[in-house]
């Protein structure tokens, strides 16, 4: 009988043997690695380091950083105030409104250094070899691990930390990124659109003035240097009219009354040059329409004189009688007497 209950007794495989261990040295790692870690924050320097006015100061500005974040995050909402076509903005129209204006200063500085220092990754680092680096050491590592572990304990390294399920993007978060991205795309097609047409008659005028040095700049200055001035100048023209505003008003003023007054004078005296050659253009005109007039009245004169000097002798003809009565001789009132005819005055008579 101990001869069966001792064959019946289960051996364990040798796979089951490495896994128990690899699991027992994970675990003794991760215990030394713990007690390490509990006795670093537990010791009298961490601890002075740890509650001391240094990181009550790290610890106040990231929460300060933290909420100006939130903030910025927040400030993501459609701007009730239309374009001047009517159609609503977008949300990033106050996103990037909030950010310009350094309403939230940390925020916009961090903001501003990443970009500065994005700039100098892509001109003085190349990031596309680094990443291939990256992927194939990483890939080399995985491979290696899950190789080495199955050759000495059965069981693969990299296996041991895949997760239980895979990593996968929702439809929510894929809806909300497209969201985003179409939001943004609608921002800068606004935008350009606004300035073209100068909605904001100084945002174009500044546009202007920045494609106009940048024709003569990118001749001398490279790309990665002409995207740096550029951010600069966005990020740092509303800082500086925020920090000097008083001052930079004021002078705005006098320059906007010294423009006014000129443009009144402009008018006044365009207005007086204008009503004079407004009344010098009516005389000369009158002069011309008189001398016309003048000289219309001439030549019909000229064309029919005989008209003019016939018209009045028929009508004379017509009104006055051409003879008299007193160019006729009287009639005779007495009764005419007959007088016997003579021989020789019968003769021809007769003959006849």
């Amino acid at each position: 009988m101990s001869d069966l209950t001792a064959n019946d007794t289960p051996v364990p495989s040798v796979e089951t043997t490495n896994g128990s261990g690899l699991e027992n040295a994970k675990n003794t790692i991760i215990n030394n690695a713990s007690a390490t870690a509990n006795a670093v924050k537990n010791h009298p320097l961490t601890q002075s380091i740890a509650n001391g006015p240094v990181a009550e100061n790290i610890k106040d500005q990231h929460a300060k950083t933290t909420s100006e974040f939130s903030n910025l995050a927040a400030s993501r909402t459609t701007p009730t105030t239309p374009a001047a076509t009517g159609q609503q903005l977008t949300q990033y129209h106050s996103f990037f409104s909030s950010l310009l204006s350094w309403n939230n200063p940390r925020a916009s500085g961090i903001a501003y250094l990443s970009i500065v220092l994005f700039i100098f990754a892509a001109r003085y680092l190349d990031v596309l070899r680094y990443a291939m680096k990256l992927t194939w050491v990483t890939l080399a590592v995985t491979v290696a691990a899950e190789v080495t572990g199955k050759a000495l304990f059965s069981v693969g390294f990299t296996s041991q930390i895949r997760p239980k399920k895979y990593y996968t993007v929702s439809k929510t978060t894929l809806d909300s990124i497209m969201g985003d991205v179409t939001e943004l795309i609608n921002f800068f097609v606004i935008e350009s659109q606004r300035i073209v047409f100068a909605e904001n008659v100084f945002a174009s005028a500044a546009a202007f003035v920045g494609a106009f040095l940048s024709y003569y700049l990118i001749k001398i200055v490279p790309f990665w240097g002409l995207t740096l001035i550029s951010t600069s100048v966005l990020f740092l023209s509303p800082l500086i009219y925020k920090t000097n505003q008083e001052l930079i008003d004021h002078h705005l003023k006098n320059a906007s009354d010294v423009i006014n007054s000129q443009t009144e004078q402009v008018k006044q005296l365009a207005s007086h040059h204008a009503a004079r050659a407004t009344e010098t253009t009516k005389q000369y005109a009158g002069e011309y329409a008189a001398k016309a007039q003048d000289l219309i009245g001439s030549r019909s004169r000229s064309v029919s004189p005989t008209i003019t000097k016939a018209e009045p002798a028929a009508v004379k003809k017509e009104s006055s009688p051409a003879y008299k009565s007193e160019d006729f001789p009287a009639a005779p009132k007495e009764e005419f007497k007959s007088v016997p005819a003579t021989s020789s005055e019968q003769e021809p008579l007769i003959a006849t």
